[in-house]
C-alpha cells in the first residue's frame, strides 16, 4: 500500500516539475518578444502564479515622482485597491520598502510593526515580493499572494522564483527600453532633418511645401496641407504630394472654407467621424470636405505666430506650452489628414505638436522675410551681386557697353518704316453677282475662270413659293373674267328696258369692279413674271468667271437669300490692281502717313507666282470702313495702283505679301512696334 502511494506522489511531483518547467520556457519566450506592455504584464503575472499555484499577484510600476503605479493584478483584495483604507496605505508603505532596500522578501499574513507610518502585510496571506530591475535600477515590484501553511523551505523556494522571473521580466523591460530609445532617436533624427529642411529658404511657398511633404512622413499620416491666412481667409498654399494646385477645384475650395472656419475660432479642431458638439459653420464645413476628400481623421491646428519666450523656462521644462506661452497672432493652420491609414491620437498627437512648433517658427519667418518692403528687387539684386566682383568686373562692363550700344542704336538709328499686309491681284473693273430672290439652286451654268457675255445665265434658282403665287393670280385672272363674261351676258340678255334703275347701277358697279380687279391682278402676274425672271442669275458684264469656292458642290440644291454674293465677274483684260488687307490696329499708322507724308504712299509686294521678284506701287485709296477677314480678322481694305507691265502672267486671286511704306522710324520702333502697341493697350491703359 505504502509503495503503491510513494509512486503516485513521484509522478504527481514529476507532472507538477514539467508543468513548472514549461510555464518558465514560456515566461522566458514571452521575455524575448516585443509584445506591448499591457499584454505582456498580463501573460507574465498569470504564468506566474500559475507556476507558484498562489492565490494571485500583482505588477507595480514605479512612475514620476517615485510614485507606485498598478500595471496588472490577479485577485487583489478590493481593500487594496481603495486608496483611502488604512490597510491600502500599509500595503503601500510595504512595497516601498522593498523598493527603496531593493531586495526581495517573504511576508506572513497581517505582519508589520506597531508604528503608525510603517509598512506591512494587511492580509490573510503570505506575501513574497521581488525587485523588478534595469541596469541596476528598481523599476517595478512583482507581489505574489501564496497560501500560508506551506513549510519555511518552501516559502524561500517561492522567493527564490521569484528572483529569477524577476531577472526574465527585467531583461524583456531593458529590451522595451532599448526599443523606446531607439524610437525616439529615430524621431529626433527626423526631427532634426525635418527643422533643417523646412528653414533652408526663406521663400514662403517653397517652405509651405516642404512643411507639408516632410511634416507628412514625421507625423506618418496620409496628406499635410498648410494654409496662409490673407485677411478674414485662409488660402491653401501647398499640400503634400502636389507640384501644383487648382485653386478653383472643389475640394482646395472646401479646404480653404474649412480652414478659414477653424481659424475664426483659434481652437484646434479634431474630426474623427462624429461632428456632434461642433459649431454649425464648422460642422457644415467639415462634412462638405469630407465629401470630397473622403478622410477618416481630420485634424486642423491655427498656426499662431511665436512670440518671446523665456530661454530658462523652455530649458527647463523642455517645450514650449502653446495654450499659455505662445497665443500670437493666427497667421494660418496646419491640416492633417488620414484617408487609409488610421493611426491612434496618442502616437500622432505628440508628433503633430513638433511639426507645429517648427512650422509655426518657419513660416512666421518666411512671412516676414516675404512682406519686406521692395524685397522682390532686393533679392534681385542680391542674386547679381557677382557680376560686380574683381573678377567678373570687366566682362559685366563689356556686355554693359554692348547693352548700351544696342540700345543706342536701337533709339536713334532710323529706317524705312514698313507695314506688311496679306491681299489677292484682283483686275480693275469687276462685279459682284448678287442673288435678287431667294431660291434653291438647280443649276450652276458656269465654272471658275469661265468666259462669260453680259447677259448670259450662269445659275438657275427655282421658288416653289413664287410658281404657287403666279399660278394662284393665274388662277384669279381666269375667275374674274367668267365672272365680268358673266355680268355682261346677264345685262345685254335682258335688255336696257327691262332692268330697273337699281339692277343697272348695280350691274354697271359690278362690271367695272371686275375689270379693276382684273388690271390688279394683270399687274400681279408681271411683278411675279419679273420676280420669276430674276430666278435666272444672268452675268452683269461681260468678262471671266472668279470663284472662291466650287458654287456647284457646295451651293447645289441648296437655298440661297436675297443680297448674297455667289460669283465675281473680272474683266481681266483691262488694268489689274492690288487689294491688300491691313490689320485693323495697323491702319491708323497709314492714315497718319497719308496725311503727313503723301497720299500715294509707296508699296512694294511680291506675287506668290513669282516670290523672287520685287515689285512697286503706290496706293490709290483706303476704304473707310472695316471689315471682315477670314485670315486677318477686322482689316482696312487698301487699294494699291500698280504698273501694268510688271504683271505678265496674271491671275485674278493670286496671293499678295505687300509692304506699306509709312515714312522713317527707330530701328526698335519698327522691330517691336507691336509689342509697344500690346504694352500700350494692355498694360498703360
Amino acid at each position: 500500500m505504502s509503495s503503491e502511494q510513494s509512486s503516485v506522489n513521484a509522478e504527481t511531483i514529476e507532472q507538477t516539475k514539467q508543468q513548472i518547467r514549461s510555464l518558465v520556457s514560456e515566461i522566458s519566450q514571452l521575455s524575448k518578444s516585443d509584445i506591448g506592455a499591457e499584454e505582456y504584464y498580463a501573460a507574465f503575472l498569470q504564468r506566474v502564479v500559475s507556476a507558484l499555484a498562489a492565490v494571485g499577484g500583482a505588477i507595480w510600476l514605479v512612475e514620476e515622482g517615485r510614485r507606485l503605479q498598478l500595471a496588472y493584478q490577479i485577485n487583489l483584495s478590493q481593500t487594496l485597491l481603495d486608496s483611502s483604507s488604512d490597510d491600502a496605505s500599509r500595503h503601500l508603505r510595504l512595497l516601498n520598502q522593498v523598493i527603496n532596500s531593493g531586495e526581495g522578501n517573504l511576508f506572513p499574513p497581517l505582519s508589520g510593526s506597531v508604528e503608525e507610518d510603517a509598512g506591512g502585510n494587511p492580509t490573510r496571506y503570505l506575501i513574497v515580493l521581488s525587485p523588478l530591475r534595469n541596469d541596476g535600477q528598481v523599476e517595478g515590484i512583482i507581489e505574489i499572494f501564496q497560501r500560508p501553511d506551506s513549510p519555511p523551505a518552501t516559502q524561500r523556494g517561492y522567493l527564490r522564483f521569484m528572483e529569477q522571473m524577476s531577472e526574465l521580466a527585467g531583461e524583456w523591460l531593458k529590451t522595451q527600453k532599448l526599443r523606446q530609445f531607439s524610437d525616439k532617436t529615430s524621431l529626433w533624427a527626423q526631427a532634426d532633418q525635418f527643422s533643417r529642411q523646412i528653414h533652408e529658404s526663406l521663400e514662403l511657398r517653397e517652405t509651405a511645401y516642404a512643411v507639408a511633404n516632410e511634416g507628412r512622413r514625421l507625423i506618418g499620416c496620409d496628406r499635410v496641407s498648410v494654409a496662409i491666412n490673407r485677411g478674414r481667409k485662409c488660402y491653401v498654399e501647398a499640400v503634400s504630394g502636389q507640384d501644383t494646385m487648382e485653386n478653383r477645384s472643389n475640394i482646395v475650395a472646401a479646404l480653404s472654407n474649412l480652414a478659414t472656419k477653424v481659424v475664426a475660432t483659434g481652437e484646434p479642431l479634431w474630426y474623427e467621424g462624429s461632428t456632434e458638439d461642433l459649431p454649425p459653420q464648422i460642422e457644415d464645413a467639415i462634412e462638405h470636405y469630407v465629401d470630397e476628400s473622403y478622410a477618416k481623421s481630420l485634424t486642423v491646428l491655427p498656426l499662431r505666430r511665436p512670440v518671446s519666450v523665456d530661454a530658462g523656462h523652455q530649458a527647463s521644462t523642455g517645450h514650449v506650452n502653446r495654450d499659455t506661452d505662445n497665443l500670437g497672432e493666427v497667421i494660418g493652420a496646419l491640416i492633417i489628414e488620414q484617408i487609409e491609414t488610421e493611426l491612434p491620437r496618442n502616437i500622432v498627437a505628440p508628433r503633430m505638436d513638433l511639426v507645429y512648433e517648427h512650422s509655426a517658427l518657419a513660416l512666421t519667418n518666411s512671412m516676414d522675410h516675404s512682406n519686406l518692403f521692395l524685397m522682390p528687387l532686393w533679392r534681385t539684386l542680391g542674386k547679381a551681386a557677382w557680376v560686380v566682383r574683381a573678377r567678373t568686373l570687366p566682362k559685366t562692363l563689356t556686355i554693359a557697353g554692348l547693352i548700351l550700344l544696342t540700345f543706342c542704336i536701337l533709339t536713334f538709328v532710323k529706317k524705312d518704316f514698313y507695314l506688311k499686309a496679306k491681299g489677292a491681284l484682283q483686275p480693275s473693273v469687276k462685279q459682284d453677282v448678287f442673288v435678287a430672290v431667294s431660291g434653291i439652286v438647280t443649276k450652276v451654268h458656269v465654272k471658275d475662270q469661265d468666259p462669260v457675255e453680259a447677259g448670259d445665265p450662269i445659275v438657275t434658282l427655282q421658288n416653289t413659293d413664287l410658281e404657287v403665287q403666279l399660278q394662284e393670280v393665274l388662277g384669279q385672272i381666269q375667275t374674274t373674267h367668267e365672272q365680268l363674261l358673266s355680268a355682261i351676258d346677264s345685262k345685254s340678255s335682258r335688255g336696257s328696258t327691262n332692268l330697273t334703275e337699281d339692277e343697272k347701277v348695280r350691274l354697271g358697279g359690278q362690271i367695272r369692279e371686275l375689270k379693276a380687279r382684273i388690271e390688279s391682278l394683270e399687274r400681279q402676274r408681271g411683278l411675279l413674271l419679273k420676280k420669276n425672271e430674276l430666278l435666272k442669275i444672268r452675268a452683269p458684264m461681260s468678262g471671266q468667271v472668279m470663284l472662291s469656292w466650287d458654287i456647284e458642290e457646295s451651293m447645289m440644291n441648296r437655298t440661297v437669300e436675297p443680297g448674297q454674293v455667289l460669283m465675281t465677274i473680272a474683266d481681266p483684260s483691262g488694268e489689274w490692281e492690288l487689294e491688300l488687307f491691313m490689320k485693323e490696329t495697323r491702319s491708323g499708322k497709314v492714315d497718319v502717313a497719308r496725311h503727313d507724308l503723301k497720299q500715294d504712299l509707296e508699296v512694294k509686294y511680291v506675287l506668290a507666282t513669282d516670290p523672287g521678284v520685287e515689285r512697286e506701287g503706290t496706293v490709290a485709296g483706303v476704304e473707310d470702313i472695316t471689315q471682315m477677314h477670314d485670315e486677318e480678322g477686322h482689316t482696312v481694305r487698301i487699294r494699291v495702283g500698280i504698273d501694268q507691265s510688271d504683271i505678265t502672267h496674271p491671275r485674278p486671286g493670286t496671293t499678295v505679301r505687300g509692304k506699306v511704306l509709312c515714312g522713317r522710324a527707330a530701328i526698335g520702333y519698327t522691330w517691336f512696334h507691336e509689342a509697344f502697341e500690346w504694352v500700350q493697350a494692355n498694360i498703360l491703359f
